[in-house]
């Protein structure tokens, strides 16, 4: 049998180059073997191995800065056991490494004033010359330096036209179309956007919310009411949800929901809440200080203050410190830099909808630093300890000092050939196609904010459950089903439960899939195979020749 790699191979001879970034691409058409949608870290890593495999490559995408959250805020890297991450994800650690011993790094900070702190991890590892906590722009120049060494073209400010721009035939797809009339026609491609917007425009099956435990035999999916993993809650505090403290019929303040949060266990189509990843300094001539937002309403902040009147004191416990006297800062506690609920249209949503929601996250973070900094309802020494924070003025300065790319923690998964889920995660069920390895807690963040029967607010969806020991994550979870596309792979919106995404969402996992699939989409060029029928010994083979860790 002719294979359909074969036939379609022929036509995939030259790359046609143009301005990447440019405003109108009416009629332009750029081929390559393989084309890679999406700027994310693992669209970096895809792109370097078929390249390291002299396969024609680019990447398209709607970003302007390449990868993703690993270069927009999220410096504390959430390892895991480091053990496990190799390839391309531990060479770029490695560079982050090299990047600061160099003593000019260090513009902020002495080298030796740094605390070398990470998660669970020294943050320098000099032994294994890699280091995981970084500044976001260190982080960018990895990347940059990456596509540029081995002259991956990328075509950025490009969106696709998630209506009409992807053709298809007899489940194959032949080319992509951009919003400003760009085509980019592909013998393979690669969707690594967070949201999977190519897997759901070329027909793939995919999930949103969380699964009923019934639908995967889990214990950790669906709604999980009364279940505290972290102190991400109100706890016993007994906060009054209402304006008008313990008056059901004085409405409910900002930020809380009004319905039901759904019986323990079974599904919804919720989606754990989002936020930006700061990077704030104290260090007055980098700080940037807090401006009051355009639309700031204090009242947006009314459960703070009541949980602030209970004598919580977390507010700092999650300014994670990264080098040059900056932090990354993360959600921490019952109220803080998650705008809970507020993401739930935001998978499926048009690109307009996606910027409004977008847009109220920054304003919700925004207004909480500033609320943080200046209402007198914040306790004194909170108040005087935020107003000597701002935002580095030496990160993201074409956006105003804020995080370019807000964290999608979880948008739509795949539902591929294999489902990765906690039976996997928890190392019950094997997996028997290994292509990487994961081991972060499966780690989930609040989901809902609703009333309780005894008139209280409370947060439900922040889940943590550690594997015992490092997991496989199986070839499968990024490739579709073969009958609904069979020259596509998806190595970031994998093919997951709700929980098990929790601990795979990881951007050192992201790389080491990407890199993954960059090295199935080499081999099925080289070999003229079709992706679903690779052979996954000579897979794994070659897999560990280029460093992966997959036992």
């Amino acid at each position: 049998m002719i294979n359909r790699i074969t036939k379609w191979a022929g036509i995939i001879l030259t790359v046609t180059l143009m301005n990447p970034g440019c405003s109108s691409g009416q009629n332009k058409e750029i081929n390559a073997e393989v084309i890679i949608y999406g700027g994310t870290s693992a669209a970096v890593t895809a792109a370097i191995q078929l390249a390291r495999m002299d396969r024609s490559v680019v990447i398209v995408c709607p970003e302007k800065h390449l990868g993703g959250l690993s270069s927009s805020g999220l410096g504390y890297t959430d390892t895991g056991n480091k053990e496990v991450i190799g390839g391309l994800s531990r060479e770029f650690y490695q560079r982050v490494y090299t990047h600061y011993q160099d003593d000019a790094a260090w513009i902020w900070q002495k080298k030796d004033a740094y605390g070398n702190q990470g998660q669970g991890t020294p943050a320098i590892d000099g032994d294994k010359r890699t280091m995981w906590i970084f500044e976001p722009h260190v982080a960018e120049k990895v990347f940059e330096d990456l596509v540029t060494e081995y002259d991956v073209e990328v075509y950025r400010d490009h969106w696709l036209d998630r209506v009409t721009g992807v053709e298809m035939k007899e489940g194959r797809i032949l080319s992509i179309s951009m919003l400003n009339g760009t085509t980019f026609r592909g013998t393979i491609f690669i969707d690594a956007s967070y949201e999977g917007d190519l897997m759901a425009s070329a027909g793939v099956d995919f999930h949103v919310g969380r699964e009923s435990n019934s639908t995967y035999d889990e214990q950790w999916n669906g709604v999980q009411t009364y279940v505290f993993h972290h102190g991400h809650h109100f706890g016993n505090l007994q906060v009054s949800p209402y304006v008008v403290p313990g008056d059901p019929s004085s409405g409910l303040v900002a930020g809380v929901s009004g319905k039901p949060p759904g019986e323990k266990g079974e599904g919804d189509d919720k989606v754990q809440a989002y936020c930006f990843r700061m990077c704030l300094t104290k260090v007055e001539e980098n700080r940037v200080p807090f401006e009051q937002p355009e639309n700031y309403d204090p009242a947006h902040y009314q459960l703070l203050v009541r949980t602030l009147e209970k004598g919580w004191r977390e507010t700092f416990h999650k300014f994670d410190p990264i080098p040059n006297g900056k932090t990354d800062v993360n959600n921490h506690g019952p109220f803080s830099f998650d705008y809970i609920g507020m993401s739930y249209d935001y998978p499926e949503a048009s690109y307009a909808q996606r910027r409004e929601i977008i847009a109220e996250h920054e304003e919700y973070q925004k207004g909480l630093l500033y609320f943080y900094a200046n209402d007198e309802r914040v306790p004194e020494e909170i108040r005087e300890e935020m107003q000597q924070w701002g935002l580095a003025k030496d990160e993201f300065a074409d956006n105003g000092h804020w995080p370019h790319q807000i964290y999608v923690r979880e948008a739509r998964r795949m539902i591929g050939e294999f489902v990765m889920t906690e039976n996997e995660i928890l190392g019950k069920n094997a997996v028997p196609r290994p292509v990487g390895m994961g081991s972060y807690t499966m780690d989930s963040h609040n989901v809902q904010r609703y009333v309780t029967p005894d008139g209280f607010v409370q947060n439900e969806g922040d889940i943590g459950v550690h594997p015992k020991s490092p997991y496989q994550i199986d070839m499968g979870c990024i490739l579709p089903k073969q009958e609904q596309c069979d020259n596509l792979l998806v190595p970031v919106a994998v093919s997951s439960s709700h929980i098990a995404f929790g601990s795979i969402r990881m951007e050192p996992v992201f790389m080491i899939l990407g890199q993954s699939a960059g090295m199935m989409a080499g081999m099925a060029l080289e070999e003229q195979m079709e992706l679903h029928l690779l052979e996954y010994s000579a897979l794994a083979g070659k897999l560990k020749e280029a460093g992966q860790i997959i036992d």
